[in-house]
């Protein structure tokens, strides 16, 4: 084995062909995945040799490996700097954090003559010159070439500073004096805190926008922008046959012409063009007399929403932001509206767009050389997409209502998840073991299946889901005419024509592409099932008989290809996989099924939805691949735990719980199910991210950075997601996970056959029964039950909003109320309250002279009380001949609730907003106005007594929310148990119970820390790492510890009465959460 080392001290250790090494610092490995030894005899190639270096240098190396052995069994390892090379020329962008935004709004004021135009297209054009006019002028552009070395952190303060501190060294230069040289070293610390402090603003700017969607790639790249680093994208020498390619001008329409292909007729197979030309003959008639809701105009709440919604993308073609168009005044929002609404009125489409800018981004592993190697990233207009999104808003609640979308199909649908098809698989595989039976499970690949889209295919679709008037017709103009240039760098294509699939990039794509495909489950035979992700498909089969299943497996196939042929798709073989599930020993043989003449290979293990799933289903190779992906991305927290900037443990903590954690936690719900072996295999990772996080010490006991960090163990955490993954299952209504429960009879057999697994239904009820959920009937919600064009719109009286409650007497409050009352008369009162402490949960309602109270189950949150008891006086007021009451509470969450009725909706506010809608229907006149609590409002101080002392049970469902956060809860406690146990744990003695501890934003001071609480220094426990004795007390004769240097050694007495006024302090209170300011 060879070992390159690079700005590291460290010390190697050979014991027999046991290479150990140990630093002093942390060290980052920077091999990838490329082999670096070729063992011939065996014809092999394997990773042997390793390139490490300190995490300081990390970012400003690259690594790569020879494809030339050179006579050697050994491919040469180059280790080279990251120079950031040349500037790039760029198209210049839009600097919006430099904006002058109020001028903006008034320079941008889009009037009503420039939407009137007779023709569309000129007043869609009419709003992007005035958007731009306007953006020209108040705000400024970035240089079409980056500069080198360019520092995302580095503002005018910073270069200010700079120019300073050189100034202060040239007259330093030039008259050597003391006053020189002080003025010049006060400067050079002044600019040295600037930088330091902008580096971490930055650095925590980008942290607070990282989630668990935030790729490593993006992270790598901020981290080497930091270091003045970056990757540039070389034009591409592209080869098509004998034929090179270099210049920009020939790349790009290479590049063009070979994404046209992808959707030409030239794609598809005879037979379906022979299918598509007699289809198309008949053309599709989307027009209407009838009025339908869905095609109703569109209102400011929708366009609103849908500027809200929109995550801000590139520009492109015609350099409008959606960042530009949320700035709108709102008479120019108004007629934004009017120029959408007359889009899809007069059921015309802007010329401009039809036209994307494509990026083409290589895929990983493949050649840089071959045209096909390219990802199309397509760029389009934001404020089509605008529209798309208000538009894909109300085709969604129409597919999903009238259920024209497959239950088995989880992709992009709103409260659904790839892990839904995981499970699917895995309760069946699982349910097949204990069974003793087969089962032969298919996953396919659909080439090119979003560019192949036919779109005649996907009109007529909508026209058998009876579709018509504005929204199919809109949709059809959408997917007509459509082009497309490529830019690579500054550099153009000519324009060229999508014939057929669904426009990248754009909204409405993937519904109406998921509309189509879906329809492919419905060609499955009864035998075999199913699941689609989007486009990732997968069948499987079960029995006794492998001949049998191969049979069936064999006629779904067969029907599925038939189906593909009719519409546009192909099937894969080559890429498509198959894997035979089964537990019996012995030989018995495996399927053969063929795509045409070609058979699907058989496999010990596939990849599904990023779980790998093995023939035994021990989840061993998935575990295996998932902790090298999570030890390779552990060097990002090496090397910001390293910096100035970026090494305080919260912002560790974030990139870990972004792009480690995240990646432990997917799946987890399906891998967690193997047994604790494999599982333990993950551990390490989580031990080694949190030691980094918080500095501890590798000799660190498992359990103490847990507690300092306040992060659960895996186990528990895969349990507490378990149990939040089955109630959102549960908590909608006809999911397709509520039909998964065992029969009784197969049950009895998992209980007579127990070394066998359970599936996930069946085992998640352990963890719920033992937080004493198990008799708790769980609420469920309607994700759509209101439709996009009629949201209802709530809103609440705040006649107390003018005074700070903690600064104003409660007798003006009372004043204030006793106003409000009078200008109100003529509506009836109505108190509501909700109440919550230790297990015990409820809500009172006072109608005078009438008081009614009533509990909930002990896992409801007070949030849910409060809604709970608004419903409950709804229900109450419905008897009452009376038209006109006030409700009053004072729970501003409840009604900031009601009031964001677009957003996530809590289950009992979705149910009050239905029942005030029928009482609105019946002539009632309902107001709610919130009130200030413990002010000695009469009624208020009533509920709030009638709410803590509640005997009637009220019958409801507990909402899923409050069950996550009851579990969570209950999760915490068994955490607390085995912490419990570490009595001779040195922090434990410190920290007896757990809970979130504040944090020292200096790295080096907080780390130090951390090793004293936990008890592990370099001082007292490196010996354990280089095999030394340990440091022993020369006074005492006694190994030294930080409890017996800090409180127990009688040669420190003297220290100690110094600093901490006694000889023999108590360790708890010199290491508290805020510790002895001398220590």
């Amino acid at each position: 084995m060879d070992i390159a080392l690079c700005g590291a001290q460290v010390v190697q250790i050979l014991v027999g062909d046991r290479l150990k090494s140990l630093s002093l610092i942390t060290v980052c490995l920077l091999n990838n995945e490329e082999k670096t030894y070729f063992h011939e005899a065996s014809r092999t190639f394997h990773s042997l040799d390793l390139a490490i270096c300190s995490p300081g240098i990390l970012p400003l190396l690259n690594f790569t490996v020879e494809s030339d052995l050179y006579n050697s069994d050994h491919f040469p390892l180059i280790v080279s700097h990251a120079d950031s090379g040349g500037a790039t020329h760029c198209p210049p962008r839009y600097l919006f954090q430099r904006a002058d935004w109020t001028d903006f709004t008034q320079l941008a004021a889009i009037t009503r003559s420039m939407v009137s135009t007779p023709d569309i297209t000129e007043a869609v054009q009419n709003i992007i010159d005035c958007l731009i006019n306007a953006a020209n002028k108040t705000i400024p552009k970035s240089s079409p070439r980056l500069r080198k070395f360019r520092r995302p952190w580095s503002n005018e303060a910073c270069r200010d500073s700079h120019k300073e501190q050189k100034r202060r060294w040239n007259i330093f230069r030039r008259y050597p004096t003391t006053e020189n040289l002080v003025a010049f070293k006060r400067a050079r610390a002044n600019a040295r805190h600037i930088r330091r402090r902008s580096q971490r603003d930055s650095w925590i700017r980008f942290i607070s926008s990282i989630t668990s969607s935030t790729s490593s790639s993006q992270i790598w790249k901020k981290i080497k922008a930091a270091n003045g680093i970056y990757k540039e994208f070389p034009l591409p020498v592209l080869h098509t046959g004998n034929t090179r390619y270099s210049s920009p001008a020939e790349i790009v329409n290479i590049i063009g012409q070979s994404f046209a292909k992808m959707s030409s007729a030239d794609s598809y197979s005879p037979t379906f063009l022979a299918t598509k030309r007699r289809a198309e003959h008949i053309p599709l008639n989307f027009r209407t007399h009838r009025h339908l809701p869905y095609n109703s105009q569109f209102k400011m709440s929708e366009l609103k929403k849908a500027l809200n919604d929109a995550h801000d993308t590139s520009p492109e073609p015609d350099g409008i932001a959606y960042i530009l168009l949320r700035h709108l005044s709102t008479t120019s929002l108004s007629n934004l509206l009017y120029l959408f609404n007359r889009i899809w009125i007069e059921q015309k489409f802007p010329t401009q767009w039809h036209e994307a800018i494509v990026i083409p981004i290589l895929k990983p592993g493949k050649d840089s050389g071959n045209p096909l190697s390219y990802r199309p990233i397509a760029l389009t207009n934001c404020m089509c997409k605008t529209l798309e999104r208000m538009i894909n808003t109300r085709l969604i609640y129409e597919l999903e209502k009238n259920d024209c979308i497959p239950s088995l199909q989880s992709g992009f649908r709103k409260g659904r998840s790839t892990v839904d098809n995981l499970v699917l698989l895995e309760t069946e595989i699982r349910n097949a073991f204990v069974r003793r039976n087969h089962l032969v499970a298919i996953c396919f690949d659909l080439e090119k299946a979003y560019d192949r889209a036919w779109r005649y295919g996907i009109l007529r679709t909508l026209l058998e889901f009876g579709f018509y008037g504005n929204l199919p017709i809109f949709i059809k103009n959408f997917l007509s005419s459509r082009i497309f240039r490529v830019r690579v760098g500054s550099f153009y294509s000519n324009p060229f024509i999508q014939a057929e699939g669904v426009p990248q990039g754009s909204v409405l794509s993937v519904t109406l592409f998921i509309l189509h495909l879906s329809q492919i489950l419905n060609n499955l035979p009864s035998s075999v099932k199913g699941s689609l992700y989007v486009d990732d498909l997968h069948i499987s089969c079960q029995g006794s008989n492998i001949r049998l299943i191969e049979r069936q497996l064999q006629h779904a196939v067969n029907k599925l290809v038939a189906w593909c042929d009719n519409n546009g798709h192909t099937l894969s073989s080559e890429k498509s996989r198959c894997v035979h599930f089964c537990t019996k020993t012995g030989i018995h043989p495996d399927p053969t099924i063929h795509i045409g003449d070609v058979d699907i290979p058989v496999l010990t293990e596939m990849r599904f939805l990023a779980v790998i799933f093995d023939k035994k289903l021990t989840f061993l190779p998935h575990i295996l691949s998932l902790r090298k992906k999570c030890e390779k991305l552990l060097n990002i927290l090496k090397v910001l735990s390293t910096t100035t900037w970026g090494a305080d443990r919260i912002c560790l903590l974030r990139v870990y719980q972004a792009i480690i954690l995240s990646r432990l936690d997917y799946g987890c719900v399906v891998y967690g199910s193997a047994r604790s072996t494999p599982l333990r295999k993950l551990d390490f990772v989580h031990h080694s991210a949190l030691r980094i996080c918080c500095g501890a010490f590798r000799t660190s006991p498992v359990q103490s950075p847990y507690v300092i960090c306040h992060q659960l163990p895996l186990h528990l955490r895969r349990k507490m997601l378990s149990a939040h993954y089955y109630f959102r299952t549960q908590s909608v209504a006809n999911y397709p996970l509520q039909h998964l429960s065992l029969p009784i009879g197969l049950r009895r057999l998992h209980l007579a056959r127990s070394f066998n697994i359970l599936p996930f239904c069946e085992r998640i009820k352990t963890v719920i029964s033992h937080a004493g959920l198990g008799d708790v009937t769980i609420k469920q919600k309607d994700l759509f039950t209101f439709p996009p064009w009629d949201v209802p719109c709530f809103s609440y009286i705040n006649p107390f909003s003018s005074f700070d409650k903690s600064s104003t007497a409660p007798a003006i409050f009372q004043q204030l109320f006793a106003s409000h009352r009078y200008q109100f008369l003529s509506f009836d009162s109505i108190f509501t309250d909700g109440s919550k402490s230790e297990g015990y949960v409820g809500f009172g309602i006072i109608f005078p002279p009438d008081t009614y109270s009533y509990r909930l189950h002990a896992s409801c949150s007070v949030l849910t009380a409060e809604l709970v008891a608004i419903f409950c006086a709804l229900q109450k007021i419905a008897a009452f001949q009376q038209r006109l009451f006030c409700i009053y509470t004072d729970s501003m969450s409840a009604l900031e609730a009601l009031y964001h009725a677009d957003k996530r909706m809590h289950p009992v506010a979705e149910d009050i907003l239905c029942y005030m809608r029928e009482l609105q229907t019946q002539g009632f006149k309902i107001l709610f106005c919130w009130v200030p609590s413990h002010v000695g409002i009469a009624g208020n101080e009533q509920a709030d007594s009638a709410a803590k002392a509640a005997s009637n049970v009220w019958q409801s469902p507990v909402p899923c929310n409050d069950l996550k956060m009851f579990t969570t809860r209950h999760i915490h406690s068994l955490w607390q148990e085995l912490w419990d146990l570490e009595f001779r744990n040195k922090l434990h003695l410190i920290k007896p119970r757990i809970n979130m501890w504040s944090i020292i934003p200096t790295r080096v001071t907080d780390v130090k820390l951390t090793r004293l609480r936990i008890g592990h220094t370099r001082f007292t426990h490196k010996h354990l790492l280089f095999g030394e004795s340990a440091p022993e007390c020369r006074t005492c004769r006694t190994n030294f510890t930080v409890a017996h240097i800090l409180t127990e050694c009688p040669t420190f007495n003297s220290h100690r009465v110094t600093y901490f006024n006694s000889s023999s302090p108590n360790m708890k209170e010199l290491l508290r959460e805020l510790p002895h300011p001398h220590l």
